[in-house]
């Protein structure tokens, strides 16, 4: 229903006008109130990059991350990434993730970024302080944030916005009538504008998300995705046709497909409840940070990585680079 909402199919979204109105209303004010200097924003002592969008959820934005840090790592630079940590309920915060970290704690893309790429990640509603937890126990050049492009009070080097090419903005308006956290007008203050699927506009920088090898999440064996058999395909991201139109283009068709909310909380008896006899579960990998506790044989996660158009995304990187140096 929400995605016929925000795509303007349905009217209701007249009905929420008056509570987007105010949403952008105090959002606003309070963007004006840091460009007019009455609040101050925190400058770190190094280079803070921030990749987020203007939409609620579903963009690829978290597959950037993981790109850009990767990016950096094999270029000799050292990245830290800080994140909401949104769906994390840990014990203090700021909190410098570790192995033992759970997505209960952290959320479920910091542990992800974590465990895919190494790089030190802290979580913190307040991200001046996930950074400065991070300049004391890792010592990063630079420092990456998982979302935020609407925290100002963290100051920043670089702005990078991801959108997604098939639904952009939907009927454009603010939250909760559209799914916009910010007006579209906002894109030419930024420096970089992703288009995850689809044609680029004019200055955008094209993006595919291609699939590897499915993984089992206990063996760790790898193999092609559509050499699966009778499979239940679960995804709990922004935009769960996105993965299962993945599946289909790796020529896998499962017999059943579950969309569950972005961020859900996952638990050994909810999922076996999706499953009958001899069925195998698919799923994303950032799903398959909160089942790998409690994993079965026969569950598997497909990993999916950005790949970014060139020349474009290696001037992103040389001017990201030049922060640095």
């Amino acid at each position: 229903m929400i995605e016929r909402i925000w795509s303007g199919q349905s009217p209701l979204w007249v009905l929420l006008l008056p509570l987007s109105w105010l949403y952008g209303l105090v959002s606003g004010a309070i963007r004006l109130s840091y460009r007019l200097g009455l609040r101050k924003a925190w400058r770190a002592p190094v280079p803070v990059v921030v990749v987020g969008n203007l939409t609620a959820g579903g963009n690829g934005k978290t597959p950037v991350v993981v790109w850009l840090v990767e990016q950096l790592e094999q270029r000799g630079v050292r990245a830290g990434v800080v994140s909401r940590g949104y769906g994390g309920k840990a014990a203090h915060y700021p909190l410098v993730l570790d192995d033992a970290t759970t997505p209960a704690q952290a959320g479920d893309e910091p542990v992800l970024i974590y465990q895919r790429t190494g790089a030190p990640v802290a979580v913190s509603a307040n991200r001046a302080q996930a950074v400065q937890a991070l300049l004391q126990s890792a010592s990063p050049q630079i420092i990456i944030t998982d979302d935020g492009l609407q925290h100002y009070a963290l100051a920043r080097d670089k702005e990078i916005v991801v959108v997604d090419g098939v639904r952009r903005f939907g009927n454009g308006w603010w939250l909760p009538a559209g799914p916009m956290r910010e007006r579209a007008s906002r894109l030419k203050t930024v420096d970089a504008v992703i288009t995850n699927g689809a044609e680029p506009r004019s200055g955008e920088i094209a993006m595919l998300l291609t699939p590897g090898l499915a993984v089992n999440l206990r063996s760790g064996e790898k193999r092609p995705v559509e050499s699966l058999s009778n499979v239940v395909a679960m995804a709990g991201i922004g935009h769960p046709p996105r993965f299962f139109a993945t599946l289909e283009k790796c020529g896998l068709t499962p017999v059943k497909t579950v969309s569950l909310a972005d961020h859900q909380a996952l638990r050994e008896a909810d999922v076996l409840a999706l499953l009958s006899d001899g069925q195998t579960l698919i799923m994303t990998e950032k799903d398959a940070v909160k089942c790998r506790a409690f994993a079965h044989d026969d569950w598997w996660y497909l990993p999916v990585e950005a790949a970014l158009s060139q020349p474009q995304a290696d001037q992103l990187l040389k001017d990201i680079l030049a922060l640095v140096r």
